[in-house]
């Protein structure tokens, strides 16, 4: 038995990457996943083989978590074929390393614009069927430079922080529906933000790391199904940070 049988996912961002491991990982724990993605329809086809390599139902859907009415289309697509969603992931993000000085203001919309407004777009499309239900389980995936003094390009912090504002405000909203709403905020992982790092913040990241390395995927990936599981019920509103005490 898994900690997600008979529940449906929705993850967003999850051709590659962190998004792929959590759609796997949810999978593996018996549930039946849907995911969106913006470009490589190739990477997209490894992430539905992975969901279906564990036994489970998967959808994917080429749509931007800007696109508000492309999303309340999946979400009656999901909805209708599987009877219910009843787990969000907000995954689906940017990063980019630029000083504020040379910031154009399209960097800073961009960054606001997939990272808070596409979690706030995806989260209303589906949340109205959880309010039905009175049930669900919807996760903020915000970073480590959201919740903690860092060198950090300031439009990403930002955008990162309010995502766990984001979540407060929202777990005080809804939870009256028996909704829960966490973030987690993940420290440097294998791949991701790192790889744009100059070797120098890298290496003093590493420093400061108690363990002395990045995460992985998976490891982010096992926390994430435990935080939208049954067995975390009374967890709400909270910002979990995953980073190797840095």
């Amino acid at each position: 038995m898994g900690m997600l049988d008979d529940r449906v996912a929705l993850v967003t961002g999850a051709s590659r990457g962190l998004g792929r491991a959590i759609c796997a990982t949810l999978a593996r724990e018996g549930a039946d996943v849907a995911f969106n993605y913006s470009r490589s329809d190739d990477d997209a086809r490894i992430t539905q083989a992975a969901i279906e390599a564990e036994g489970r139902r998967a959808w994917a859907f080429k749509t931007s978590v800007l696109d508000k009415d492309g999303l309340r289309a999946l979400t009656r697509t999901i909805e209708a074929e599987a009877g219910h969603l009843d787990i969000l992931v907000n995954n689906a993000g940017v990063g980019q390393v630029v000083p504020l000085a040379l910031m154009e203001e399209e960097d800073w919309d961009r960054m606001m614009s997939i990272n808070v407004k596409g979690a706030f777009l995806t989260t209303q499309a589906v949340m109205r069927g959880m309010v039905r239900r009175r049930h669900g389980r919807i996760l903020n995936i915000s970073s480590l430079a959201g919740v903690k003094m860092m060198e950090a390009p300031v439009h990403y912090s930002t955008a990162k922080a309010a995502l766990a504002g984001f979540t407060q405000a929202l777990a005080k909203e809804i939870g009256r529906y028996g909704i829960t709403v966490n973030c987690l905020a993940p420290g440097l992982l294998e791949d991701g933000v790192s790889v744009n790092l100059p070797e120098k913040r890298l290496a003093e990241y590493l420093r400061n790391c108690a363990l002395g390395r990045q995460g992985t995927f998976q490891e982010c990936a096992e926390v994430v199904a435990f935080l939208v599981s049954d067995r975390n019920s009374y967890m709400n509103g909270a910002t979990i940070v995953l980073d190797g005490a840095v």
